[in-house]
C-alpha cells in the first residue's frame, strides 16, 4: 500500500477531488495548508507573502495503482501550461492500516474491494 499526499492550490482542490472521485478514488482527507515552495513566496510590490494557501490531499491506495492515481492528480491540479505553485505529489510506503471501528488490520486486497464497491 502507498499514501499519496498531494499538495494542490486551493481553486483546483475540486476538480482535483472530482477527478479522483470519477476515477474511482472517493476515500480523500483534505486539509488546508499554508507554505511556499521554491519560488520563496509571492512578491507583490515590496510585500513578500511566504505562506500561500494550498490544500493538502491524503489517500491510500493499492501499489499497483500509484501511477493512474498520480496521473488523475496531475490532470486535474496542473493549471494551464503549468505554473510554480501548482503543487506537489508525495509517495510512500504504508506498512499498515488498520480500521478503528472493526479493529482489523487491512491489506491492499481490502483497499482494493473499497475502491470498487
Amino acid at each position: 500500500m502507498l499514501m499519496i499526499r498531494t499538495i494542490v492550490r486551493p481553486e483546483k482542490v475540486h476538480e482535483v477531488m472530482q477527478g479522483l472521485l470519477d476515477a474511482g478514488y472517493p476515500a480523500v482527507t483534505k486539509i488546508s495548508v499554508v507554505g511556499r515552495g521554491k519560488q520563496r513566496g509571492l512578491r507583490v510590490g515590496d510585500v513578500v507573502y511566504d505562506e500561500l494557501p494550498k490544500e493538502m490531499l491524503f489517500m491510500v491506495v493499492p501499489d499497483a495503482d500509484k501511477d493512474f492515481v498520480v496521473r488523475a492528480i496531475m490532470d486535474n491540479a496542473k493549471t494551464g501550461d503549468g505554473k510554480f505553485g501548482d503543487g506537489k505529489i508525495f509517495v510512500s510506503a504504508v506498512e499498515e492500516v488498520y480500521t478503528i471501528s472493526s479493529g482489523l488490520k487491512e491489506s491492499d486486497s481490502v483497499l482494493e474491494a473499497a475502491k470498487e464497491a
